[in-house]
């Protein structure tokens, strides 16, 4: 068949298959728009009631990520915020869509150092759950998650569970500008609980605010690119849901504390486990 015959067979196929679906479809909805709209529905994470961490690569913690609902700022304690930061990064070097594509595949390798995000072995894709490893003032080490609950060619949200230091979502975007591929990571969160919303009152939003500032100063570099990260701070509510305090049972400082004064504790009991499982005797 020619090429232009098969163009015809296509476009009847098509028409054909359009008329199927138009029977089906409610009053004033196309066939392309609800093709359009299966896209988007496998872009999104399924509902879930708790989260699952289906494996736990060597050095990650998963303490305070399986059976944890995720979170949303509105089941958070603090102050609402939304945070905005930008980079420009000259067209020519990168696409919107390719720099989004390179983020996901890459994501870890941006963050600043200390911090490990141990990325499920399929990626960044809608459901999957990925563990935390994150610094805190002191030294102290915090062991959370977050859920990606939307992933597409131009953009990708990580959702937060119980437990984590603030509730609320983080959207990493990417869009064409004057000539420019501007990146973007945006947070619209609360602190979880009220030892949260203190640490965050106590320097713990400028800490918050440099992490990013060095992701995404990492990823213009990646381009070969050194540009200033943009930075826009809005408190979008100022109170704080006192309804929400018992979310410090969750707390995942407290009980990454506990975690980590445990072991010496464990390495006891495994290193009893080891004698007593070689001193028996074989018959």
């Amino acid at each position: 068949m020619s090429a232009e015959g098969r163009t015809e067979a296509e476009a009847t196929a098509r028409a054909d298959a359009d008329e199927e679906i138009r029977e089906e479809l409610p009053s004033g909805v196309s066939p392309g728009e609800a093709r359009e709209g299966a896209r988007d529905a496998t872009s999104w994470a399924k509902n879930v009631s708790t989260l699952e961490v289906a494996d736990v690569p060597e050095g990650a913690v998963n303490i305070n990520v399986e059976g944890k609902r995720l979170a949303s700022p509105i089941q958070g304690f603090g102050k609402m915020w939304q945070k905005t930061y930008r980079v420009r990064i000259p067209g020519e070097r990168v696409s919107p869509t390719d720099l989004i594509a390179l983020w996901k595949e890459r994501f870890p390798e941006f963050w600043p150092e200390g911090n490990r995000f141990h990325a499920p072995l399929t990626g960044i894709s809608p459901g999957e759950v990925a563990l935390i490893n994150a610094a805190l003032p002191g030294g102290m080490k915090l062991s959370t998650g977050v859920m990606v609950l939307y992933a597409d060619e131009e953009s990708f949200t990580l959702m937060t569970p119980q437990g984590h230091m603030f509730a609320g979502w983080i959207t990493f975007s990417s869009i064409a500008r004057e000539g420019d591929t501007v990146a973007q990571a945006q947070v619209l969160m609360r602190a979880s609980d009220p030892i949260f919303e203190l640490g965050l009152a106590l320097g713990g939003h400028r800490q918050e605010d440099r992490f990013w500032e060095q992701t995404l100063t990492a990823l213009a570099a990646h381009y070969g690119h050194e540009v200033e990260v943009d930075t826009q701070v809005v408190c979008v509510d100022r109170k704080r849901q006192w309804r929400r305090a018992s979310n410090v049972w969750h707390s995942s400082a407290i009980r990454s504390t506990m975690y980590t004064a445990g072991a010496p504790l464990r390495w006891l009991r495994q290193k009893l486990g080891r004698g007593s499982a070689g001193g028996k005797s074989t018959a």
